[in-house]
């Protein structure tokens, strides 16, 4: 299997001290950038699998990396910022970062965005025939939603709402990103929809709807479907 190589970019000599022994411990090739220029640079020729980014960087923000990187790859961008404010996040995310974990941050939730991310490498694989979540069971080419023996009876939206979540589970989507996917762009800030149909959604695939665990909510940013 090939190892998969990790860019991580950040002007902190300590961030790159403690994240290259901790990446090549479990196996990962680490590259490393301390700018923006360097970071354009090392996606364009370098192909890392995925890339966690610092948003502070010397000479220019990291979100004008993401919006550069996304002209001309798909590459995971994770952001990894002390960066806290919901604007900051949601901004990151929508130009296109994958994920945003902030500092201070433990190594094993790291890890795990990481892998999470490398699950999603391949845009181009086909729509899996089932997806699992514990006893959630999603059988797309009948468009079948089971909880253990129990057929789960949703609307289309419903459907689609989880879907797009499972295919992208792991990672958070932006109030933006799930509106425009399910009602268009014209309804890309209508987020009381979202919470609506997202209410409907957890009523029905939750075992405890009023203390969701699999469709979780990131604080005014967007959901994550839990694949844990």
């Amino acid at each position: 299997m090939k190892q998969a190589r990790i860019l991580v970019v950040d002007d902190e000599p300590q961030i790159q001290r403690f994240l290259k022994p901790a990446l090549e411990a479990v196996d990962y090739g680490v590259l490393q950038a301390a700018t923006a220029a360097e970071a354009r640079h090392a996606i364009a020729t370098q192909s890392p699998d995925v890339v966690v980014l610092d948003l502070g960087l010397p000479d220019g923000d990291g979100k004008d990396v993401i919006a550069a990187v996304r002209a001309f790859s798909q590459v995971p961008i994770i952001v990894l910022s002390a960066r806290d404010r919901e604007s900051e996040k949601i901004e990151a995310l929508d130009l296109g970062a994958d994920d945003y974990v902030e500092k201070p941050f433990g190594i094993g939730e790291l890890l795990a965005r990481i892998r999470t991310a490398l699950r999603h490498t391949d845009g181009a694989a086909p729509l899996p025939e089932r997806f699992e979540f514990g006893a959630l069971s999603i059988d797309t080419p009948a468009r079948r939603v089971t909880r253990g023996d129990e057929a789960l009876h949703l609307t289309r939206k419903e459907y689609d709402l989880l879907l797009l979540l499972a295919q992208n589970a792991g990672r958070v989507m932006t109030h933006k990103q799930l509106l425009t996917r399910i009602w268009g762009p014209a309804h890309g800030e209508d987020v009381q929809y979202l919470r609506v149909l997202v209410g409907q959604l957890r009523a029905k695939v939750e075992a405890e709807p009023d203390a969701p665990r699999l469709i979780e909510n990131e604080p005014g940013v967007g959901y994550r479907l839990n694949s844990g």
